[in-house]
C-alpha cells in the first residue's frame, strides 16, 4: 500500500477508541494475509469506517467488508445469499448482506465463520484472482461523521 493511503487508513482507524482501533487492526491484517489478492475498498463513511475486500475496483462486487464503529468490529457477508449458517451467526434480515460482530480477530478463525468465508468465495459473481497483489484504495470520505468514540458517560 502506497504511503500516502497507508497513513489516510491508519488515521481514519486512529479516530477510534484504542481497542476497537486495534481490534481493526488485526482484523485487517488476517483479511489481508487471508486474501492478498482482493482490491480493499476504504469507505469514511458517516455511520462506519468500511473496508470492503474485492476482485476488482468495483464496490457491487465485494465480498466482505469490515465495518467499524465505536463499540464494535463486524465482518459483512456482502453477497451472502446462499451462504449457509447453521449456527445462527450471521445478523441482520437482508436477503444479501449480513454480518457478525468480531468480539476478537481471533474470531475470524471459527471454523463456522471460515466455512461461511469459503462460501462466500463460491458464490461470488466475480472471483477473486488466483495471482497478484491487491492493493488500498481510498474510494471516499465523508465530510460529516458521527463520533468515532462512545460517549462518555
Amino acid at each position: 500500500m502506497p504511503d500516502s493511503e497507508a497513513k489516510q487508513l491508519d488515521g481514519f482507524i486512529a479516530k477510534f477508541s484504542p481497542e476497537i482501533a486495534a481490534r481493526t487492526q488485526a482484523v485487517l491484517k488476517k483479511m489481508r494475509k487471508r486474501y492478498p489478492t482482493a482490491q480493499v475498498l476504504v469507505y469514511d463513511n458517516y455511520n462506519a469506517l468500511a473496508i470492503g475486500f474485492a476482485p476488482g475496483e468495483k464496490t457491487g462486487e465485494a465480498i466482505f467488508s469490515i465495518a467499524v464503529y465505536p463499540k464494535w468490529v463486524s465482518l459483512f457477508f456482502l453477497q451472502a445469499k446462499g451462504v449457509l449458517d447453521p449456527e445462527g451467526l450471521l445478523k441482520g434480515s437482508g436477503n444479501v448482506a449480513r454480518h457478525v460482530v468480531l468480539d476478537s480477530p481471533d474470531d475470524l478463525e471459527i471454523p463456522a465463520i471460515v466455512a461461511m468465508m469459503e462460501a462466500a468465495l463460491e458464490v461470488a459473481k466475480t472471483p477473486l484472482a488466483e495471482k497478484g497483489a491487491g492493493r488500498f484504495i481510498i474510494k471516499s470520505v465523508s465530510a460529516k461523521q458521527r463520533p468515532r468514540r462512545p460517549a462518555v458517560k
